[in-house]
């Protein structure tokens, strides 16, 4: 017999009833036959194949049936089937049992013939873990019900799965993957697997003065005692149950010794070696929420999983998280595990590998962490970035192991906004921005590096055209060539220059910079700009020049501008990760100068540096040739509005390129505007030089 999708074939051998009695046209119809064993053993399959419980229990033996209910019977075949998420059942290869299986009734009874027929079949079916199969004996028995009799069946646990016996329970298991980590370039952990000591309370050990150690465990932890009854108030909690608290560290489970009711336990949680160096760029994990839970329920999440928050951790989510694994399998009453019906083994996270150097990281921000800053490094011939930081930051481990109301409103209430990441952001890169303008003009053929031009006094308006509106310098250099230019970052020289070549010739060469595009990484960044909606005006395109008006850019794009000064015009194609590194360096935008502009603005960086009265001498590091631009970025409402002012630096070693370093910093106005950066980047530098 074969049961398939609700239809039955019976392959078991049936008597082959006689046609009629008598011959001629005396036709006498045959009796209608008794059910056989094989009809009820169909009729049971049958109604097992369409999960109907009740016409499998009407097929039940007496004795069989005054073990368990229909309900009990319906119950737990239903639980059972809906927690493994049991689908595709088939049964087939339904036969008679081997010889000798079947037995006459004994002389005593009123059954007449054979009573048990036991009959073979097989079972298949899609679960949760994967597919499960078995073959399994059954017993179809002769019942005496007042004079009639019938075929039944006889039941046990066996039947739902043949290593069950009563008692037994069928337990589904999740087996947790491990999440991927995040490495830098030499396997330094940036967000890792890990584990720490876990404070919990058994409710009932918490002796005679409870009051006492929840008031210690609230100070230790940072919480209040009200949070610590609410976990203890929780609808699971039982006296004898271990209810997890909080995190802590090593050293603090001294404190505890032989305080009642307070238990450690081994907590698995993720760790963020780097702590606020890197909390920008690697982010932070966190419990799903409801919001969370809904929109991405049809990936698998469920209630209590972990899910990337922030950074790179929430970026990199789909690949970093892996699939957990489940086991389907027999338990005894005690707990104890008879039998593995399925197995899906856990597949772990995909790791990466950045390209970024944990110890420049943390160089740089040790440089920049009392500042609101924005830094990106990179190897300017490869493209590979070496460090992103934002400044202020916070310590992402505080979120995985348990973050304080009070540390939370500590970050969140900083006016200099410790949240914000201020590397995937746009800001108006002020001078630094002289460098593309440069290159732009010298291409077109519309600047000549050694034409002096005549600029006088520290203000210059276009042919008294433009009415109040002026453009300021802060040096009274006369005449001004391309190299004084960038040595005293004169905002005159570069607005001409930007005038000179006009609006479609400047946004096409600015343009062949990236410029309004994405930077082609993983993590996202807001892409730079030259304008809101094109250039409107003179004004707006001499502005522009300089890097103020409406151009906005963050700093990797900036430094990946510089690049093409290193690359002979070629900006690098930037990278995050080795897993994507070519073996040999690419380009991400061929030709955004000549290697002719690329070597004059290289010399002309050098000189800015290194001139005594150049606004980047604060990087000049003797024995290296620190090729750079400061930049000063006003913010303003209107013109002769005292602003606020940011500042940049941007520059790398023109004789040993492999470190290009762009770091901005906010608020600079009183404390020397751009010159206040150049310290803090020389320093980095010198750092690196050393490794």
């Amino acid at each position: 017999m074969k049961i398939r999708n609700g239809a039955i074939t019976i392959l078991l051998a049936l008597t082959v009833l006689s046609g009629c009695k008598g011959g001629g046209d005396n036709l006498t119809p045959e009796p209608t036959p008794e059910p056989t064993a094989e009809d009820a053993i169909g009729a049971y399959l049958k109604d097992w194949q369409q999960l109907d419980y009740a016409g499998m229990y009407a097929m039940l033996t007496p004795d069989a049936r005054t073990k368990l209910t229909a309900e009990q019977f319906a119950e737990r075949y239903g639980k059972i089937y809906e927690g493994i998420k049991a689908s595709k059942l088939e049964i087939e290869d339904v036969s008679p049992a081997p010889a000798g299986s079947s037995s006459a009734a004994p002389s005593a009874t009123a059954l007449a013939g054979p009573v048990v027929q036991k009959f073979q079949f097989t079972v298949q079916m899609e679960t949760v873990a994967g597919p499960v199969s078995f073959k399994h004996e059954g017993t179809a028995r002769k019942t005496l019900d007042g004079e009639e009799q019938h075929w039944r069946i006889d039941w046990d646990p066996s039947m739902i799965f043949p290593e069950m016996k009563d008692g037994d329970k069928v337990r589904v298991q999740t087996l947790a993957s491990e999440r991927g980590e995040i490495v830098d370039r030499t396997g330094e952990g940036l967000a890792v697997n890990g584990s720490a000591p876990q404070l919990g309370i058994v409710p009932g050990q918490l002796g005679d003065d409870p009051a006492a150690v929840k008031t210690k465990v609230a100070a230790k932890l940072g919480i209040t005692v009200a949070d610590i009854d609410r976990k203890l108030g929780a609808s699971w909690v039982k006296p004898e149950l271990f209810v997890p608290i909080g995190v802590v560290g090593e050293a603090d489970m001294d404190a505890f010794d032989n305080v009642p009711g307070v238990v450690f336990q081994q907590k698995k949680l993720r760790e963020y070696p780097l702590g606020a160096a890197a909390a920008h760029l690697t982010g932070y994990v966190g419990e799903i929420n409801a919001e969370q839970l809904e929109r991405l329920k049809d990936k698998g999440y469920k209630s209590g999983d972990i899910i990337g928050k922030a950074g790179l951790e929430q970026v990199l989510e789909d690949q970093l998280r892996g699939k957990d694994g489940v086991v389907v399998a027999i338990e005894d009453a005690a707990g104890q595990r008879k039998a593995v019906l399925a197995e899906k083994a856990a597949v772990p996270g995909t790791s990466f590998q950045l390209t970024v150097d944990a110890g420049l990281q943390k160089t740089i921000y040790n440089e920049i962490k009392a500042d609101s800053a924005s830094a990106a490094a990179i190897e300017p011939k490869t493209g590979k970035v070496l460090a992103l930081l934002s400044s202020p930051s916070y310590d992402p481990n505080a979120f995985v192991r348990g973050l304080s109301a009070k540390q939370y409103a500590a970050w969140n209430d900083d006016p200099r906004h410790p949240f914000l990441n201020r590397f995937s952001k746009g800001y108006a890169p002020g001078s630094s921005f002289k460098l593309v303008t440069g290159a732009i003009g010298l291409d077109e053929g519309t600047l000549d590096p050694n034409k002096e031009v005549d600029i006088s006094g520290l203000k210059w308006t276009k042919d008294g055209s433009w009415g109040s509106y002026y453009v300021k310098r802060v040096h009274a250099v006369n005449p001004v060539d391309l190299s004084k230019a960038l040595t005293y970052s004169d905002n005159i020289y570069f607005a001409q220059a930007a005038l000179a070549l006009g609006k479609d010739k400047f946004e096409a060469g600015a343009a062949g910079f990236g410029i309004g595009e994405a930077i082609p990484i993983v993590y996202p960044l807001a892409k730079s700009q030259l304008s809101n909606k094109g250039i409107k005006g003179e004004i707006q395109l001499a502005d522009s020049g300089y890097g103020q008006g409406e151009v906005t850019m963050t700093s990797l794009h900036v430094a990946l501008a510089f690049s093409a000064v290193v690359n002979g015009g070629n900006i690098a194609y930037p990278r995050l990760t080795l897993e994507d590194d070519p073996q040999t360096p690419q380009i991400w935008k061929e030709g955004a100068m000549t290697p002719e502009a690329a070597d004059i603005l290289k010399k002309d960086l050098v000189q800015a540096v290194t001139s005594p009265e150049g606004v980047g001498h604060g990087a000049y590091i003797q024995g290296a040739a620190i090729a750079g631009k400061t930049g000063t970025a006003e913010l303003k409402a209107s013109k002769g509005v005292k602003g606020e002012e940011n500042g940049w630096f941007v520059g790398f070693d023109a004789n040993d390129p492999k470190l290009l370093l762009a770091v901005m910093v906010e608020g600079v106005s009183g404390r020397g505007g751009s010159t206040y950066v150049t310290p803090m980047v020389k320093r980095i530098f010198q750092q690196a030089m050393k490794g």
